[in-house]
């Protein structure tokens, strides 16, 4: 974790329990695990913020990709500054 979702989970790593098997379930699992990242990785719709990637096992995926069993999903929020 990077930044503001390394603050909201307190942590590097995480891991959590998902009833499902894309990438939203997986956004969704973690948001509500961790509500304060919510405002970093969804819009006011639930929408994925265009500014945050996700990575699964290290290739790009979009919110509707399925998600393999014990797959490393990753989450990059947009970061400010230079």
């Amino acid at each position: 974790m990077y930044g503001p979702l390394r603050a909201a989970t307190g942590s590097k790593r995480v891991e959590i329990t998902v009833d499902g098997d894309t990438v939203g379930t997986v956004i969704s699992a973690f948001v509500d695990a961790y509500p304060r990242a919510e405002s970093q990785l969804v819009d006011e719709d639930g929408k994925l913020r265009p500014s945050v990637r996700v990575m699964v096992d290290g290739d790009s995926a979009d919110r509707d990709e399925r998600v393999p069993p014990g797959a490393a999903v990753e989450l990059f929020p947009a970061m400010r500054g230079g």
